[in-house]
């Protein structure tokens, strides 16, 4: 007989995520959040959920909660994902805010295994914009590891166009590891992006990345959240997110402003 999880220490699980990460796992994802956790509990050398859960709500173990993390998020990324919103990036955005300043901050947040700032990174070196900093952050440890690391499979890497993929990887055949000149052109952190303290080393920045990551949050947390990536901004500054996603009802403070067909929010 395996270690089950009650519905009731389920329910205590998620809010407990909720309240720390504001994300909401729904009923649906129980079965998720079981398998993926009965391996740790039986790490830990646990016998039951419920000691689990006192576990890390007892605070004890701040390693604990990074696990947990590792195991209740979501890493689906790969490179050049949504590629019009990166031309808007280097043809108009960039440009523009060079005009006004020699430098430019970048943020990739809730970045995953590293896709999303990689090719901003790799854009950049091509367009020969030398001072632009590229900064990338998750609340997965195990994520960051990965994205430090910079191996991808053949999923990761399916939709890069032949040039970069020839120029900036080396394909072992198992796998695809990118060049240095591209991995140390970005630096990884570790933020909650509902983490008030955390959120404000995240300041003065030009541009924001938060694509396909506000869909897991509760509507208080993602109000939460934007508010906080709009103090991290400058005025003026943009906020990138997933081509589906909408802030409409979530909050007014940011002004969409349409480029070459994308919509892209503003910080006034």
């Amino acid at each position: 007989m395996g270690i089950v999880l009650r519905d009731s220490t389920f329910k205590q699980l998620r809010d407990f995520v909720y309240e720390k990460t504001g994300i909401y796992i729904p009923d649906s994802k129980k079965y998720l959040v079981e398998s993926r956790l009965t391996k740790r509990v039986l790490e830990r050398n646990l016998n039951t959920f419920e000691e689990y859960l006192y576990l890390i709500q007892s605070n004890t173990d701040s390693n604990e909660l990074l696990r947990l993390y590792d195991a209740i998020t979501t890493n689906e990324t790969f490179f050049f994902r949504e590629p019009r919103q990166f031309d808007v990036l280097v043809k108009h955005i960039v440009p523009r805010i060079m005009q006004k300043q020699k430098t430019v901050k970048i943020w990739s947040a809730a970045c995953s295994t590293g896709e999303e700032p990689y090719t901003i990174r790799m854009l950049l070196i091509e367009n020969m914009f030398d001072t632009v900093e590229v900064i990338a952050s998750d609340i997965s440890e195990s994520a960051l590891e990965s994205a430090r690391n910079g191996v991808y499979g053949s999923y990761s890497v399916r939709n890069v166009p032949e040039f970069y993929l020839r120029k900036y990887f080396k394909n072992s055949g198992q796998s695809y590891e990118l060049d240095e000149v591209v991995k140390k052109g970005v630096r990884f952190v570790n933020v909650n992006l509902v983490d008030e303290k955390r959120m404000r080393f995240m300041h003065d920045m030009d541009v924001i990345f938060c694509r396909n990551v506000l869909i897991y949050f509760g509507e208080g947390a993602k109000q939460k959240a934007l508010s906080l990536l709009y103090g991290c901004l400058k005025p003026g500054g943009f906020l990138f997110i997933g081509s589906s996603e909408s802030l409409h009802n979530a909050t007014r403070a940011f002004k969409p402003v349409i480029i070459d067909g994308v919509i892209v929010y503003q910080r006034e």
